[in-house]
């Protein structure tokens, strides 16, 4: 790791609580996040020149809060040529103490920023961007390029976001013990779709999208190394490692798609696949079972296995029957009818999707078609299977899914041969 790569990476750790120090103290999201954004500006030019300081989470917040000093003194002195009332005497201004008097240089507020960017006002959508932006530390150019929409439009939804938020009037504290529960869902959901759409993209050119996966995967360690002792924080966890884990053999060297089954589990990583197992195996023990913790069990199972034969489907099935009591909903449903085809036959599975059909939700949707075409190929039904793959490449609005689905249909067609693997 080089030294600007160092400083970088502690740059990023920092933003959130340089930020959640500036709020807590001013009470101002938006002020405080440029204020922030200038001070890790000014350490990227100084700190490789002049070395990391010894207190680095105290210099950023000194120097953001003198540049948001700086600002209200111009508010204040604007404010005072524009009044004309001399009773109506502008506040006394704050100012920034040094990192060594500052009493709460050392508390990371990590933790509170999240809750307020996942606050319940705001829409999903709002809530992932104003998270990646104020938390992650992304730009908005990065966050409108990883959602394929333009800048000024991801721009007016950070800053709606934020919009709401002051006019709701959320104060910067944790909110009351009733509503904490809740709101670390809202905040666990955020960090989960974040990283589903960096290991699948939803859209565009590219299967995956590696800073966003990555950025999930930082902010939920944070999030453990915040809240140890939480089983479903520890669960999302481990459920990002394994699964990341496997992201180095998802493609090949042009881009396309290799499912689970056919990729060279050599290529995994093996050293997160041991931290991830690690720890569910311990947050299993200690800690009530919820939906992630499940989740990422079941894709212990997975890379545990030496080989895709080798695969305890019956063990994945039991975790699928735990996880549709606790948590239903379609995409449950649609892999466990996967894993019940592995144990049962294609004609089990294909009976578990019936209910799908039924349901609105995935109406639609290209991963039903293309779940049922697979274990229509797997019975035996190959014209349906092609059908049901053309249907799928159809619908997706991801070109490397709608290649590899193109590539099952064509494999398909009279004297190809693979109806017989």
């Amino acid at each position: 790791m080089t030294a600007d790569t160092e400083i970088d990476d502690l740059l990023r750790g920092l933003a959130p609580q340089v930020l959640g120090a500036l709020i807590r103290r001013y009470g101002r999201f938006e002020d405080g996040e440029d204020a922030v954004q200038e001070a890790l500006i000014a350490a990227a030019v100084q700190w490789p020149a002049q070395g990391i300081p010894d207190n680095p989470r105290g210099w950023l917040i000194t120097v953001a809060s003198r540049r948001l000093t700086d600002e209200l003194r111009g508010e204040t002195a604007r404010r005072r040529r524009e009044e004309t009332v001399a009773s109506l005497a502008a506040p006394d201004e704050p100012s920034a103490p040094a990192p060594d008097d500052d009493a709460t240089a050392d508390r990371d507020d990590t933790l509170k920023l999240l809750l307020l960017c996942c606050h319940p006002a705001l829409s999903p959508a709002s809530q992932i961007a104003l998270t990646l932006r104020a938390v992650g530390g992304l730009t908005t150019d990065q966050i409108a390029r990883a959602f394929l929409v333009p800048e000024a439009t991801m721009a007016q939804r950070i800053s709606r976001a934020k919009q709401t938020i002051r006019s709701a009037g959320t104060r910067f504290t944790l909110p009351p013990e009733g509503e904490r529960a809740e709101r670390l869902r809202a905040v666990l959901h955020v960090l989960y779709l974040i990283f589903n759409e960096g290991y699948t993209a939803t859209s565009g050119p590219d299967l995956q999208r590696v800073e966003l996966s990555a950025e999930a995967i930082r902010l939920a360690r944070d999030l453990n190394r915040l809240l140890p002792d939480d089983g479903e924080v520890a669960g999302l966890l481990a459920l990002m490692l394994l699964t990341d884990a496997r992201r180095p053999a998802r493609t090949r060297e042009d881009g396309s798609l290799v499912p689970l089954a056919e990729q060279d589990r050599t290529r995994w990583n093996h050293d997160v696949i041991r931290e991830g197992v690690a720890l569910i195996t311990a947050t299993l023990a200690s800690a009530a079972v919820g939906p992630y913790q499940l989740q990422a069990a079941i894709a212990a199972v997975h890379d545990e296995a030496a080989t895709a034969d080798e695969t305890d489907w019956q063990q994945i099935v039991i975790l699928y029957d735990l996880l549709a009591v606790i948590a239903p909903n379609p995409m449950v449903t649609l892999n466990q009818a996967v894993a019940i085809s592995m144990v049962r036959g294609p004609a089990a599975g294909l009976e578990s999707l019936e209910k799908l059909d039924r349901d609105g939700r995935l109406a639609g949707h290209h991963r039903l078609d293309a779940v049922r075409a697979h274990l229509l190929e797997m019975a035996g039904d190959v014209v349906a299977a092609q059908a049901g793959y053309r249907s799928a490449a159809r619908r997706t609005t991801s070109l490397p899914e709608q290649r590899y689905l193109e590539s099952r249909a064509a494999r398909l067609e009279p004297g190809d041969g693979s109806s017989d693997r």
